[in-house]
């Protein structure tokens, strides 16, 4: 695998393609949020989420070296770590931002008379903060085990693509496990079951909304084609290597980080989409709460 084209030529391919496309893009989105954002909680979900794939994207030049020098890391045990750490923290940094988008989403459209007397700046702060700090302490493991160990037969010194089987293994065993779990699995139920919930509701409306449930639809696929095929194959990579001794799925999972990555490209066209319809939710939220205080108005007086 460190020799091979597969990760010499093509991941750092893909890293480039990524990097050229991320950066402008997310940057736009930034300055679009922070000039013509009517939505206040929305644009601070999306700025994190962009901030967050433009510090993901600060990683992928390193990385583009490291492969295209046939997978030898120079630049020492630290900067690798600190490398690491970005990398995967900002991976899962965007699950969480697209969950807190999803459940913003699910409150203001599927209960919006709730979601109207939220206090929805302060829990829009509180969330991202939140957010933040767990991928933190999520990360800190990264930095407790060796990441850089040279392979002699090589003559390469390889950073996060060997792990000795160790008491320092056993360690990374069980957080990669959990990772995955609480970074994904978790949001990804959470995600789904919001999304479904906004499309029920939105399909019981006019049909003026099948263009909303079709993109709901998309950011729902584009979600799970990103992320899962990375998680699942990190899971079953650790699971086989722990128990097998063997490590043939890891040059998979290094080619599904590749689709990982293609999520900082997709994300600002997310927030594009969405943003074309934010007149149309300010309309639903407006008809829906009109229509339960009449009802309620109803309900208050008395019979005749």
């Amino acid at each position: 695998y460190l020799t091979s084209q597969l990760s010499t030529m093509l991941i750092p391919a893909v890293y480039i393609i990524v990097t050229v496309l991320a950066v402008p893009l997310n940057i736009i989105i930034l300055c679009m949020l922070f000039r013509h954002s009517g939505y206040v909680c929305t644009a601070i979900f999306y700025a994190n989420l962009a901030i967050s794939d433009l510090l993901f994207c600060i990683t992928l030049p390193f990385k583009i070296v490291y492969h295209l020098h046939g997978n030898n890391w120079m630049l020492g045990e630290t900067v690798c770590k600190i490398i690491t750490i970005n990398f995967y923290g900002n991976m899962y940094c965007s699950v969480l931002f697209l969950m807190c988008i999803s459940i913003n989403r699910y409150m203001a459209i599927v209960h919006p008379f709730i979601y109207r007397h939220l206090p929805k700046q302060t829990y829009t702060v509180l969330g991202c903060i939140l957010v933040w700090v767990i991928i933190f302490i999520f990360m800190i493991p990264f930095s407790l085990v060796k990441q850089q160990f040279q392979i002699p037969k090589a003559n390469v010194t390889t950073c996060h693509d060997v792990l000795h089987r160790n008491e320092q293994f056993y360690f990374s065993f069980h957080h990669q496990i959990l990772m995955p779990v609480f970074g994904f699995l978790i949001p990804l139920v959470v995600t789904t079951f919001c999304y479904i919930s906004i499309i029920r509701t939105l399909n019981q409306y006019e049909e003026k909304w099948f263009w909303y449930i079709k993109i709901t639809a998309l950011v729902l696929i584009i979600f799970t084609v990103c992320f899962t095929p990375s998680n699942v194959i990190l899971i079953t990579h650790f699971f086989y290597y722990y128990t097998t001794n063997n490590d043939i799925f890891y040059k998979h999972y290094t080619v599904s980080l590749c689709l990982t990555s293609l999520s900082c490209c997709l994300n600002p066209f997310l927030y594009y989409l969405m943003s074309r319809f934010g007149n149309k939710f300010n309309s639903y939220q407006q008809c829906t709460l009109g229509v339960k205080t009449d009802m309620d108005t109803h309900a208050q007086k008395p019979s005749s």
